[in-house]
């Protein structure tokens, strides 16, 4: 008997291993006719999607559809009725993930509110309308959180000028807050001050960050956009 389920499980095994090669073989040559469908795009990864017949095409943090040919792309989301949930989104950031701890922080501004134990990254632009209401309303309600903030500057040159005389200041959470929350505006920075206004350019640009606010979390996750307190709150409570 256990020399039968030692054949079993070796016989299992091995059709195991037979499938994933196919798998990978399958995948690997969907990849290559997309690519040149696709004039060369760089795709990241091609697996099987949750609906059969479907495979789930990666292209940096976008999710697209072909069928086994990779004749066809489709657009657009696919939602699990039965659990209501967004598959494609879920994916989506999934692929967004960063690692966090890897952040370089002595790039931004550090605040710390009570104990500091819930902590977040938050890329802003000086001339952002959203982050500066995102920060007098849902951060300026919360408690006990750790925030770094880089001024991630794209929306206008003059964004840089004022991220430059911000981080030049002698105190710059306060010279922040003052412009973000009261419209002061910091004085002038002093020659021979820099800034690393360009190397937080580059990082939210290799992070695909498109807007503003852009906030980050000790899981890696992310959340696009100026949410209320409510949100905030029940994304911290998700965070283990």
């Amino acid at each position: 008997m256990k020399k039968s389920k030692l054949v079993l499980a070796m016989a299992s095994v091995m059709l195991m291993s037979c499938a994933d090669a196919q798998n990978a073989k399958e995948e690997a040559q969907l990849r290559k006719a997309l690519a040149e469908r696709l004039n060369g795009v760089k795709i990241d990864s091609v697996k099987k999607s949750p609906i059969p017949g479907m495979y789930e095409v990666a292209i940096g943090n976008e999710v697209r559809y072909t069928d086994p040919t990779g004749r066809y792309l489709v657009e657009g989301h696919i939602l699990d009725l039965q659990t209501r949930t967004d598959l494609t989104q879920a994916r989506i950031d999934d692929l967004n993930k960063i690692k966090f701890d890897e952040l370089p922080f002595e790039l931004a501004m550090k605040t710390v509110k009570g104990n500091g134990k819930r902590v977040m990254a938050i890329f802003e632009d000086p001339n952002c309308g959203y982050c500066k209401r995102f920060r007098a309303t849902t951060l300026a309600a919360m408690d006990n959180v750790t925030v770094y903030t880089f001024m991630y500057n794209i929306l206008s040159p003059d964004s840089f000028t004022k991220s430059q005389n911000i981080w030049c200041s002698a105190d710059r959470n306060k010279a922040w807050d003052d412009w973000m929350l009261n419209g002061k505006a910091a004085a002038a920075a002093p020659n021979g001050c820099t800034s690393p206004n360009d190397k937080v350019l580059a990082l939210g640009q290799k992070m695909s960050i498109n807007g503003t606010p852009a906030i980050f979390f000790a899981d890696g996750s992310r959340i696009a956009g100026a949410v209320d307190q409510r949100t905030l709150e029940a994304k911290f409570a998700t965070i283990k």
